[in-house]
């Protein structure tokens, strides 16, 4: 099974760029990166933003914390392209677990993208909410729970054997911290990976020997000593 690369990021021209990759399947982002890209207008922003990517799937999400804001702001945001999948955050910011609005949004036949999940007894309890017909999206923060100390292995294993019961749902792997991600996304068979633009790049020359990476290694070393000037 093929493991999609989603970009994340929400800097127009970064998607601009990486609209073009054939490697790049679908676009993600959240209110941080919204935020980091200069958005000022929510809607308008997210708009120019289908408007450069409308055949890729672009995940956009609701930023409110109780039911009756973010139900509005998921309906409004579901309508804006075809494309989108509508970011559902598994809890809010209390701790309270988002199954109403996940179960009303995918009876509603609205694609979700479920995030900041990190285990699979989460996985577990959204399944729960779900109909085995519209598509939903998973997504684990592996980087963020290795931050921590913690491994996400055994939480992705989990949570890709409870899934496999969906046909409609894919696991995500979030919070990429290095290209290598990459590699065990696809070894454990999670569905997508979502990477910064950074990180593409690196995945992009993914098969260089070892003895290239000496000899690149060592040549750098020389060429910053020679800039340097250095003597003994």
């Amino acid at each position: 099974m093929k493991t999609k690369i989603f970009c994340d990021i929400a800097e127009i021209n970064t998607i601009k760029k990486f609209n073009k990759k054939k490697i790049v399947d679908g676009f993600t982002t959240n209110p941080s990166l919204m935020r980091k890209a200069g958005a000022k207008d929510y809607r308008s922003y997210s708009k120019k933003i289908l408007n450069v990517c409308k055949n890729k799937p672009v995940s956009l999400e609701v930023f409110a914390d109780n039911y009756a804001d973010m139900r509005s702001q998921a309906l409004q945001i579901n309508t804006w392209a075809k494309n989108v999948y509508v970011k559902i955050p598994v809890v809010n910011s209390k701790g309270k677990f988002m199954g109403k609005i996940i179960r009303e949004l995918n009876s509603k036949n609205i694609k979700l993208n479920i995030t900041a999940v990190y285990t699979s007894y989460q996985t577990k309890k959204i399944l729960k909410y779900l109909n085995k017909k519209t598509n939903v999206i998973i997504s684990i923060f592996a980087g963020r729970a290795a931050d921590t100390g913690k491994d996400p292995i055994p939480e992705f294993k989990k949570s890709i054997t409870l899934a496999k019961k969906y046909k409609n749902v894919q696991i995500l792997w979030a919070s990429v911290r290095e290209p290598y991600n990459y590699i065990q996304a696809k070894e454990l068979g999670c569905h997508i990976i979502t990477v910064p633009p950074a990180i593409i790049e690196k995945i992009e020359k993914f098969g260089k020997s070892f003895n290239q990476l000496t000899i690149e290694t060592v040549k750098a070393f020389l060429n910053d000593s020679k800039k340097s000037k250095f003597k003994i």
